[in-house]
């Protein structure tokens, strides 16, 4: 079987290439400024809503941070860490020396930094804490001996007092009034201003720690009441996030509902047969036990003491055994070796199933400390921070999700709950909050009306259409396909047939299909790769030829294994475009939806905006404007050495704004910036940023762009400037060396979806409609911002995109870029609503996890072992970009 290009691909590449040749005589780097906002929409009709946003007075905007570092050393002058005993010490440092510090309040962010309002009466302080509840470094000991493999002598005390050098020292000013300076509009105060809202927020957190609530950033979680089980000894639990905002309407307290992963308490034995999903104990494979329980906290109870897990004994507790130092008759010491069965057993606790499973090390790696299984339960409100299955995340997300009312209960019972008007730091800052939402006034766009086939017309409905009596607008035809069937209740021959009438209802010439495999059904044993792998080799004894294109059937619906060694083998080794299924139910809807994703991936045009098939849109007709998405995927939590994402769609076919081309390459694990856009090697150019302006100059006339749109995804307010003096220097100068000497105009804009602003109907129970626009009252006072929810929200409750505008030199108009912005959730080709979020970086993620996919089921062993495997990913990325993102 040859691997082949996709017909489209393989037209291009026909082409001559761009001039290339000619040298830039201008040098490509700019220093950009964040750009301030150039006034506020007037389209669409006006409507009356809440955001999740209390406003905040200040008394006197006078008021003064005063910083001051801390430094905590033990007894024997090594540093301390450890934030909960930390803020227990600084605790306990007001308490005893209130008087000296002037009574002045603290704010502590449980690490180096303390703030005070108004000075403290000296820069430097240097005091002795006495901790008598903290215990001590070598008490570790079960029952009233040492614990296992300690040597020390017999402790009478299990609680010793403990003495703490607590050093402060000034460090700076941070004046509160720069945060008013930007309320009006200021320039040059971000940093002071940010410090001063750090300090605030750092307020909220204590306030929280007080409570005994989990913090997570400014997320807190304290009420296992509201909890939803996932499955896995998982738990989720739902919080609340709170933090300080400076908006347009002033400064103001976003709170938001926020959900955090817990491990389920209770005894440890329960956890592992849920996360292992077995019913007895002797199916726990320790293995993934002692990968699953490193760094969990669980309490002895027979103790009431906690511990942090290192590892698993060895042997089982009735072998593994230790050296024990007891007293003889007189006063001599000798050593015993006792095994931990036994040990239990002389103190009086009789251990059952325990016995015979591996024991729980809580000591140091050079020194084990073990403890039965059966004596340990897992510490409630004990974050969990492993990757969810994909089971486990539909669980969550259909568990938690809240209607508007709902929501907004759960909100304004945050508020009350926290009684931040008695937080005594606050009341010295003379704070006060008040107890209402922001009442805002937005807008409701109307949507833009699409062109199908035959040149019939449609306008959405909030947000929705459907193909019901309509063809696709260019339907691409399918010839030369396959089945492959890995799932045993399917008949694909009656898939195949009524997928072949509903394409001619809807414009699709198919062909037949020319062969249709089925599952050999002992493979249904192997391994996934195994199973792709053996349906190949049966594919290869039977075929001709490469087939174009393969419907694959599946025999999960949801998060099926096969899913990424198939897409993988198909896409990357041999080119094939790929459909991949699970039907519980055949009929005419879920055939045309399954129609849509194969016309995109085929190079089809399922619909366009009527405005670009006219070639009427407004700054973009005239001048050749390529729309880029960029988006970065990370690897899951505990991966660190996972490399990370990047994918960069551009657009194509210049006037039109639905068809999209994307690259993808692997870069360094957590970095966020995009560092292959311009990747000169010798007189060649190859990063992204080459093969995105190669296709638009080929499928444009051979018209290069002289305005350029980027859409950037996943970024925080703190890498703006990265992104505009980075990225966009790299695409400049990817840009000179594609041959030409002038720089492009550029639009920028940050789209986040991760964020806690939401929007409610100030008389209504449903979501906001779509189209709902907010550029007033709760966005950025300076900067150019506004939030749109584009699509309606059927479950839960709708989160707006905030769209942040880093950089306009095209000059838009809020109306005509809000109306792009809008319009560019609707030609989204695998869907028939409206997306909440633009279509390029909907395919840039898209892009990003289809690759991250096939790194998931790589061969992990191998490339735990082969650093080299990370950097052959670039070449693998190069046959997925040409082979398969046309969207």
């Amino acid at each position: 079987m040859e691997r082949s290009n996709s017909a489209e691909a393989g037209e291009s590449q026909s082409l001559p290439p761009p001039p290339n040749d000619t040298k830039p005589d201008r040098p490509s780097h700019r220093d950009y400024a964040i750009t301030t906002r150039r006034g506020i929409g007037s389209n669409g009709n006006r409507i009356s809503l809440l955001a999740n946003h209390f406003n905040v007075s200040v008394k006197s905007q006078d008021i003064v941070f005063y910083q001051y570092t801390v430094n905590i050393t033990t007894e024997d002058g090594k540093s301390f860490e450890g934030k909960g005993v930390s803020r227990k010490l600084i605790d306990k440092l007001y308490q005893t020396y209130s008087s000296e510090l002037a009574s002045k309040e603290l704010a502590y962010d449980g690490e180096k930094t303390l703030y005070t309002v108004g000075p403290l009466p000296r820069n430097d302080f240097d005091f002795i804490i006495v901790m008598e509840d903290t215990y001590a470094k070598s008490e570790r000991q079960i029952l009233d001996v040492d614990g296992p493999a300690d040597t020390g002598k017999r402790s009478k005390h299990s609680l010793l007092p403990r003495n703490y050098r607590v050093q402060i020292h000034f460090a700076t000013k941070i004046p509160l009034k720069t945060v008013f300076c930007t309320l009006k509009g200021a320039d040059g105060m971000d940093k002071s201003t940010q410090d001063a809202l750090r300090v605030l927020d750092i307020v909220l957190r204590q306030h929280a720690a007080k409570r005994g609530c989990l913090l997570v950033r400014q997320s807190f979680f304290s009420d296992t009441r509201h909890s939803v089980d996932v499955g896995g000894g998982v738990t989720g639990i739902r919080g609340f996030h709170s933090s300080f905002r400076p908006t347009h309407g002033g400064l103001s307290l976003n709170i938001d509902s926020s959900t955090t992963m817990i491990l389920k308490p209770g005894p440890v034995i329960d956890f592992l047969l849920a996360n292992q999903n077995v019913k007895e104990a002797r199916q726990i494979d320790w293995i993934k036990a002692r990968n699953m329980l490193r760094h969990i906290r669980v309490k002895a109870i027979h103790r009431n003491m906690e511990f942090k897990i290192i590892g698993l004994s060895e042997k089982p507790c009735n072998q593994q055994s230790f050296s024990m130092k007891v007293k003889g008759g007189g006063s001599e010491e000798r050593t015993l070796e006792i095994t931990v069965y036994d040990y239990f057993k002389q103190g009086g606790i009789e251990l059952t199933y325990s016995a015979y499973m591996p024991c729980l090390d809580v000591g140091k790696p050079k020194r084990p400390n073990y403890l039965p299984l059966e004596l340990c339960e897992l510490v409630s409100l004990q974050r969990y921070t492993k990757a969810l299955s994909g089971m486990q995340r539909a669980s969550l997300v259909e568990k938690s999700r809240q209607k508007p009312p709902e929501r907004i209960r759960t909100i304004n019972d945050a508020l009350d709950t926290c009684h931040y008007d008695d937080d005594p730091f606050l009341a010295a800052c003379g704070i006060s909050i008040e107890k209402r939402m922001t009442q805002v006034e937005g807008r409701t766009l109307s949507p833009p009306m699409l062109k199908f086939g035959k040149n019939d017309d449609f306008l959405p409905r909030n947000g929705r259409w459907n193909f019901n009596n309509k063809v696709l607008l260019q339907p691409s035809p399918i010839y030369k396909w396959l089945v492959v069937n890995f799932s045993a209740r399917c008949d694909t021959s009656h898939i195949s047939r009524e997928l072949i009438n509903c394409g001619r209802r809807k414009g699709v010439d198919i062909d037949r299909p020319f062969a249709l495999f089925e599952e050999d059904p002992q493979s249904r044993r192997m391994t996934p790769v195994k199973r792709v792998e053996k349906m190949f080799e049966q594919m290869k004894a039977k075929l001709p030829d490469t087939p174009y294109f393969i419907l694959c059937v599946l025999p999960e619906r949801k998060n099926c294994d096969i899913y990424g060694p198939w897409k993988k083998k198909c896409l990357v080794d041999f080119g094939i475009n790929t459909q991949c299924i699970c039907p519980t139910k055949v009929n005419d809807q879920y055939l045309t939806n399954v129609l849509l994703k194969i016309n995109s991936k085929l190079g089809g045009i399922n619909s366009l905006l009527r405005v670009e098939h006219s070639s009427n849109i407004p700054l973009i007709n005239d001048i050749p404007t390529m729309i880029l998405g960029m988006d970065v995927s990370h690897g899951s939590p505990g991966r660190a050495d996972t490399p990370s994402i990047a994918a960069v769609v551009g657009s194509k076919s210049w006037p039109l704004i639905s068809r999209y081309r994307a690259a993808v390459r692997s870069q360094s694990p957590k970095l966020e910036m995009i560092d292959s856009l311009f990747k000169p090697i010798e007189d060649r150019d190859e990063g992204i940023m080459n093969e995105l302006f190669r296709e638009f100059y080929m499928t444009s006339k051979g018209r290069k762009p002289k305005q350029i749109i980027i859409f950037r995804d996943g970024v925080s307010e703190s890498q703006f400037n990265q992104v505009l003096n980075i990225e966009v220097d790299q695409v400049i100068k990817a840009y000179q060396h594609f041959g030409e000497t002038d720089v492009p105009k550029f639009t920028v804009i940050v789209a986040q979806k991760n964020h806690h602003t939401k929007l409610f109907l100030s008389n209504g129970a449903d979501n906001v409609p779509a189209g709902t626009v907010v550029d007033t009252k709760v966005v950025h006072p300076r900067h150019y911002d506004f939030y749109m929810c584009a699509h309606a929200g059927i479950i839960g409750t709708s989160r707006p995109a905030h769209y942040h505008v880093l950089l306009d030199e095209i000059g838009f108009s809020p109306d005509d870029l809000q109306s792009l912005i809008h319009s560019l959730s609707y030609v989204y080709q695998r869907s028939t609503s409206a997306i909440s979020i633009v279509a390029p970086v909907r395919y840039a993620h898209l892009a990003a996890a289809q690759v991250a996919q096939f790194i998931k089921f790589e061969d992990l062993s191998e490339a735990g072992s082969d650093s080299g495997r990370v950097q052959d990913l670039p070449s693998l990325h190069k046959h997925v970009e040409s082979s398969m993102f046309f969207c």
